[in-house]
């Protein structure tokens, strides 16, 4: 049975383990990426059959691949500073992002 997601795209997070922010700028009901990425990455296995968030990181130029279970809405709605923020939203409403249109 595949869960609801409990966070957007465009909200704000906080890793809880790793203590980060970012921004939400996909969503997976289920984890999506390899066996191998899991095995060597998911060291806390979490579940698959859960959604699974990917991130912009603030203050960084990477993305993270992170389960739901690691993640909190922030408490921090100050803006995030990534280089792709423009490639994946539009505009800051100061709680959240707005997610570009997609051009069908």
């Amino acid at each position: 049975m595949i869960q609801q997601a409990k966070f957007h795209i465009g909200q704000i997070v906080e890793h809880t383990r790793f203590d980060y922010r970012g921004v939400i700028f996909e969503v997976d009901p289920v984890f999506s990426l390899s066996e191998e990425w899991y095995q060597q990455v998911a060291r806390s296995r979490p579940p698959k059959d859960r959604p699974w968030y990917h991130v912009l990181v603030d203050n960084a130029t990477h993305t993270t691949y992170v389960a739901e279970r690691h993640l909190a809405a922030s408490v921090n709605m100050s803006e995030i500073h990534h280089p792709d923020i423009d490639k994946y939203f539009s505009a800051y409403r100061g709680e959240m992002y707005i997610p570009r249109q997609v051009a069908m």
